[in-house]
Parts: structure tokens; C-alpha cells; sequence
């Protein structure tokens, strides 16, 4: 999510459970309400959020590898060259990702952020076919241009491309190219990659303080409270996903990664009360319409395995 996650790799479960539908449930469920936390924290600048969103996630990460026995793989992580080169990368890529996602939603562009997160999926196949010659089918191929048309009206009616949602499309799409390759855990990496951004972002928040130009310690308690509480709304749906992707299949969690996106959609149109055009109606109707072709085979075949 920033807020919704790469999917797991095919092949790596047969079938789905409870216990894994409901962790993936409860991960898109508090994603989808992020935007109003963020809009709390819409006074803030992003480039301020940001390293709290570090800071705090780490010892919340740190405290669940500990849980789950699995600190001895972030040990090894961090003493492999390569493994830190790969991560840093990702790492890079997801900062400014929670950095666009912060402004758009701080700002009054909720819109493109769902739109950049339901464009992401049909993203990813391109990538594959680009990138490492996955072959695409018909069908796909239909999705994608039926996105790329629904962005081409969106460019024409603002005289601009949809920049915002673009950038949440690119960023996260790399990033979830980037972390399937990255062989440690989901857990892992995600620790991995917060402790890299650490010290940036702990350098940053000081020099903020000394500067006096910080938010956090100077006596506004909601905003140190919100600040505090990145860690929980950036770290917990995390870990949560990678517990329930594990136990659900890949056409699962293909279906269900809609909901965070539709519930941004719908909070900006009928709560944050931005502008929705007819124009956007269509463009968005394009790409729902893409969507439901790109999610069809995948449909199709559970149900020939389920008769």
C-alpha cells in the first residue's frame, strides 16, 4: 500500500484458509482508512512524516522478527553486500512512494492515489512482459490498454499527465519488481529496509528540533501522538499482509487488493469532497472495466479447480 503490497509468488499455496483470508482482510481493511489518519496529518509536510514513519516502524518491526524467531535472517541481510545494495534500492523506491502517497492525500488528491493503486497491477504485467518477457495474453494486453486510454482521457481533460497517480503507479511498481527478487522474508526486508532508512531519518528529525522548525516535542500533543503512531499504521498492515499472502492464493490476493484502493476512492469522493467529473467517471470506468478483465482468467480458473 506505501500501502498496498507485492503479491506473493504463483505457486506458493493450493489453497486458501480463514486464518488467511482474515489477516489479509484486516491489512487492506486499515489501509483503506489510512487516508484519514494522513489527513490528520496534513499540516505536516510529508518530508517530515516520512522519517517518522521509519523511526517508529522499526522497533515495532524489530519487536515481530524477535517474536517470530527470525532475527538471525536479518543478521545475515546485514552482512551481505549484496543483499544491502538490493535493499537500499527498494528502500529508496518505498521513501518516496509514502512521501507521494502522503502529499496526495495531505493535499487533496486522494483521487489519483487510488487511481495510481488501481493502476499498479496492470503495471506489474507490463513490467513482466518488459522486463523479463513474460508472455501476456490477450486479455491483459486488453486491460492494460484500456488503462492507458483511461489515463490519455485524464491527461486531456487537466492539459497534464495524472503525475501524481503515475508516480504512485512507478514507484510502487519497482518496488514490488525489486522486493520479489529480494531473497529474504517479507518481514525481513521490510525491517531491513527501515533500519537502512534510519539514520537519514533520525538525522533529519533532529536537525528539524534543533532547527525548531519540527512538529514533534513542541507541545501539541495530538501531533506528537499521530507522529508516534506512523509506526503502528506503517508497520502492523505490513505484517499482517505477509502473514495472510502465505496462506491465500494468488487469484485471493489479486481480487482483495481492490479494496484498499476503492475505499480511497470512495472516502475522496464522499468524505474529503474532492471533484469528481464526468470525465474522471469515464476514466475511472475504464479502468475498473480493465481490471475486471485483467481479474476474469484468474477467476476462471479458481473455479474450474474449485469444480
Amino acid at each position: 500500500m506505501s500501502e498496498t503490497p507485492e503479491l506473493p509468488r504463483p505457486g506458493a499455496m493450493t489453497g486458501d484458509s480463514l486464518a488467511g483470508f482474515l489477516y489479509a482482510l484486516t491489512a487492506y481493511l486499515m489501509w483503506g482508512f489510512l487516508p484519514f489518519y494522513m489527513k490528520a496529518l496534513g499540516h505536516i509536510s510529508p518530508i517530515e512524516v516520512i522519517p517518522h514513519r521509519v523511526l517508529w516502524s522499526v522497533p515495532i518491526a524489530l519487536a515481530i522478527l524477535w517474536w517470530t524467531g527470525r532475527t538471525g535472517d536479518l543478521r545475515a541481510a546485514l552482512v551481505n553486500p549484496r543483499m544491502l545494495g538490493m535493499a537500499a534500492m527498494t528502500a529508496a523506491l518505498i521513501s518516496v512512494n509514502w512521501g507521494i502517497y502522503v502529499w496526495a492525500i495531505g493535499s487533496g488528491h486522494a483521487l489519483d492515489a487510488a487511481l495510481g493503486y488501481y493502476i499498479n497491477p496492470l503495471f506489474s504485467i507490463f513490467l513482466g512482459a518488459v522486463l523479463l518477457r513474460e508472455r501476456m495474453g490477450r486479455t491483459q494486453l486488453g486491460a492494460i490498454l484500456l488503462a492507458a486510454v483511461a489515463v490519455g482521457i485524464l491527461t486531456w481533460e487537466a492539459g497534464r499527465l495524472p503525475l501524481v497517480a503515475l508516480s504512485l503507479t512507478l514507484t510502487w511498481g519497482f518496488y514490488a519488481f525489486l522486493k520479489r527478487r529480494l531473497p529474504i522474508g517479507p518481514n525481513q526486508g521490510f525491517t531491513l529496509e527501515v533500519l537502512l532508512l534510519l539514520a537519514p531519518s533520525l538525522g533529519y528529525i533532529l536537525w528539524l528540533q534543533y532547527a525548531g522548525t519540527g512538529h514533534f516535542l513542541m507541545g501539541v500533543t495530538s501531533d506528537n501522538l499521530l507522529l508516534m503512531g506512523c509506526g503502528i499504521v506503517t508497520a502492523v498492515p505490513l505484517m499482517i499482509y505477509a502473514n495472510g499472502a502465505k496462506r491465500l492464493t494468488l487469484s485471493t490476493i489479486a481480487i482483495m487488493q481492490y479494496i484498499a484502493p476503492t475505499m480511497i476512492f470512495l472516502s475522496a469522493v464522499f468524505v474529503f469532497d474532492e471533484p469528481f467529473s464526468q470525465t474522471k467517471l469515464l476514466a475511472f470506468g475504464l479502468i475498473w472495466a480493465a481490471l475486471v478483465i485483467y481479474s476474469l482468467p484468474m477467476l476462471a480458473a479458481r473455479l474450474n479447480r474449485a469444480g
